[in-house]
């Protein structure tokens, strides 16, 4: 069964348009998750909507949203007051300009959207939108609108379909002299500094995410599985605190640890090789 549009509209740049359909990019839907029940019954644990005052239960057409200004003291508003701010989704997103793609810092990104034409109608124009992007390298900002929200969208050229990431506003960022001002001047030494700059290139690789494994993910599945079938569940030994030992120290451990590793990994791959000319040599030999 093929995936349900969360959004369709169109895509416009300047007097181009076609229909176009945005599904999530990402999921979580096969993480495991969790009920809540009641360890005497087994039942599932249900919550209510109470007066934190009077502890009596509100019906829903009773619940109307507050802002707070002061201890105990909110403003009221009305769904109607509400309603009548809400922008009304023009279901179009209308490309504002371009920029690089390099300029739109990472603490911008939020959530990811494929990008598809809807319907055979408009392919050609979506094709053409999409390939005036990849041709240039930018990124097409514009804007979209979700449940009443206003979104920035940031638009890519990704396969054959766009890749679209809303974007957060500047009030939704921290500011990162908050974290990062208190930090203290290190002056680090230079063969220090040498020391870890081997060790990262020890470790150099490729970036492929299919590598990652979510180590917890697979012991809840395995936990699971265990309790199915009645068998023990034994509580893992405590780690011990590695001994804290000089940064110097620490360095050249890690160097010669990575260099073990790199000996190790070369003659597990020579040995099938001297196996392979040891079975040649015997096969001239017969």
């Amino acid at each position: 069964m093929a995936p349900r549009a969360y959004w369709k509209g169109y895509l416009k740049l300047s007097l181009v348009s076609c229909s176009i359909a945005l599904f999530p990019a990402s999921s979580e839907r096969e993480k495991i998750s969790f009920h809540q029940i009641n360890k005497n019954t087994g039942h599932r644990i249900k919550y209510s909507k109470v007066d934190a005052e009077t502890g009596e239960e509100v019906d829903a057409s009773d619940i109307i949203k507050g802002y707070q200004v002061g201890k105990g003291q909110y403003i009221e508003l009305e769904p109607e007051e509400l309603e009548a701010i809400a922008i009304q989704s023009t279901r179009i997103i209308d490309i504002d300009e371009f920029v690089p793609k390099q300029q739109i810092d990472e603490l911008y990104l939020n959530n990811p959207y494929y990008i598809v034409p809807d319907g055979e109608v408009g392919q050609q124009a979506f094709a053409v939108i999409r390939e005036a992007i990849r041709r240039e390298g930018m990124v097409a900002l514009g804007r979209v609108v979700f449940t009443s929200r206003e979104h920035v969208i940031a638009l890519e050229a990704r396969d054959k379909g766009l890749l679209g990431i809303t974007l957060r506003y500047p009030y939704e960022v921290r500011a990162q002299s908050d974290y990062f001002d208190d930090i203290p001047e290190e002056k680090v030494p230079k063969d220090t500094i040498e020391l870890a700059a081997h060790i990262v290139k020890t470790k150099l690789g490729k970036f492929d995410p299919r590598k990652f494994e979510d180590h917890y993910e697979a012991a809840l599945k395995e936990l699971i599985k265990r309790k199915q079938s009645g068998q023990p569940i034994e509580r893992p030994a405590r780690r011990e605190p590695a001994k804290v030992i000089s940064l110097m120290d620490a360095l050249r451990l890690s160097v010669e640890s990575g260099r073990r590793q790199s000996r190790g990994g070369a003659r597990a791959a020579a040995q099938p090789r001297r196996t392979a000319a040891k079975r040649g040599i015997r096969r001239k030999a017969s």
